[in-house]
């Protein structure tokens, strides 16, 4: 299957007439991500999204940033989703954007980083079979989650994750940012990846559920000179030539177990259930999620 939104991953290719008339045109599940890659390529916005990070480097400019974000088709498939050279060299940012929370993204990480290194170390020409220490850039690794936060970590580790804490050899850790309050170009993205949410579960994978993400995002100056001035291309970012069973199976697995916390959420409130029963009375729902809804009904009490 060829996704229209590719074009920032995969050079090239077209698809037919024939092809457009035979297949339904629905959103793409990863139309969020795409958006990201897209919206962080303008240097304006990059710079935007660097100076979240870095308020205190005023003398941050476009022309300090270079984007390095892996290419897959020099690397097999091994891609990231945002890399940023920053200050002569000094600062190697990484930046992941996930829907889904799953600490497997450290693994990621680490083989991003790697290659990264391997790349610059290319670039600048520098060996390491040489007695001369090289030099190297300082890594920052983040995960921007725009899902609930819940109970989740700020900082998420190798060691506490994958090894109960223990002293290993090789350290990864990745700074994770939710939603806040603040007003940075993070925050709106974010913000607008819930908006999307909200309205695939009015309307379903559809253009309408794109169309109506823009305009209230737009409407709540969320991204909205950069959706104002794309609307179209983003438009045709966020939607696919979409055929793929498994990809609509996974989809609507993703809907049942929106719908059992909605269930539970609901069970919990009016004191049928316990937090401890939930997991028993929903086998599909762990603890973890019994405790995000729990933590959910808190914060509106």
């Amino acid at each position: 299957m060829y996704f229209l939104s590719q074009i920032f991953r995969n050079r090239g290719g077209e698809v037919s007439d024939d092809t457009k008339q035979t297949q339904e045109v629905k959103a793409k599940r990863t139309a969020k991500n795409s958006v990201f890659l897209d919206l962080f390529q303008d240097k304006k916005n990059l710079l935007k999204l660097y100076k979240t990070l870095h308020p205190e480097d005023t003398d941050a400019t476009e022309d300090t940033l270079d984007i390095v974000t892996i290419d897959n088709v020099l690397t097999d498939n091994l891609y990231n989703d945002l890399g940023i050279m920053a200050g002569n060299n000094r600062l190697l940012l990484l930046l992941e954007a996930q829907s889904s929370w799953t600490v497997n993204i450290l693994i990621r990480i680490l083989l991003y980083l790697a290659q990264s290194y391997h790349e610059y170390f290319e670039r600048t020409s520098q060996s390491l079979y040489k007695s001369k220490k090289v030099k190297m850039p300082k890594p920052e690794l983040y995960v921007i989650y725009t899902g609930n936060k819940g109970r989740k970590a700020d900082t998420i580790s190798l060691s506490k994750e994958f090894f109960n804490g223990a002293d290993i050899d090789i350290e990864i850790k990745a700074k994770v940012i939710y939603e806040s309050d603040k007003d940075n170009i993070i925050d709106e993205y974010i913000v607008f990846c819930k908006v999307f949410n909200e309205q695939i579960k009015k309307h379903g994978m559809t253009k309408q559920a794109v169309t109506e993400t823009i305009r209230i995002c737009k409407d709540r100056n969320i991204l909205r000179q950069y959706l104002s001035s794309k609307e179209a291309e983003v438009v045709t970012i966020m939607m696919s030539l979409f055929d793929d069973e498994q990809i609509m199976k996974t989809y609507t697995k993703d809907i049942k177990r929106e719908t059992l916390m909605e269930n539970a959420k609901h069970m919990l409130k009016i004191g049928k259930l316990t937090v401890e029963e939930i997991p028993v009375c929903y086998p599909d729902l762990t603890m973890d999620d019994a405790k995000e809804i729990e933590e959910e009904l808190m914060q509106f009490a």
